[in-house]
């Protein structure tokens, strides 16, 4: 490659910058088995993104679930470490339909986050945006 040529070392850049976000992209919503949960979740789960946020009185850690049902969604904290669980799953009208294009993850996801030092109590979670956000208040 030109390195004299900035056109052309800054196009190669992007492309393989490009090409990094996709396997990550991939490698995120790839299926994981989790040898360490109890019998019943063995099953193999994908896991969402999520953002952790914290302020004085609170965290708030919001998780990508984008048409996830919040009926299908549990929440727990055991031993200082938060547990997001649920299931994706095609609504019953496109059974029958032609997928072209099918991106976002389906079936059974569980995020477990290490939460900082402290004792928190989960509000009701709620859905905003697409996104799973939990408010754990400080106590």
């Amino acid at each position: 490659m030109n390195k004299t040529d900035p056109r052309l070392w800054m196009w190669s850049d992007a492309v393989e910058m490009l090409n990094r976000a996709d396997r990550l992209h991939r490698q995120m919503f790839q299926p994981v088995a989790r040898p360490e949960a109890p019998a019943r979740h063995r099953a193999p789960c994908w896991e969402p993104p999520v953002d952790m946020l914290e302020t004085d009185h609170e965290l708030l850690v919001l998780a990508a679930l984008p048409g996830v049902d919040p009926d299908r969604m549990t929440v727990s904290i055991q031993n200082g470490v938060l547990t997001i669980a649920g299931a994706r799953v095609l609504p019953p009208e496109l059974h029958r339909a032609t997928i072209h294009r099918m991106e976002l993850p389906q079936g059974r996801f569980e995020r477990q986050l290490a939460l900082p030092p402290g004792r928190y109590e989960v509000n009701r979670p709620r859905v905003v945006n697409g996104c799973l956000a939990i408010v754990l208040r400080k106590v």
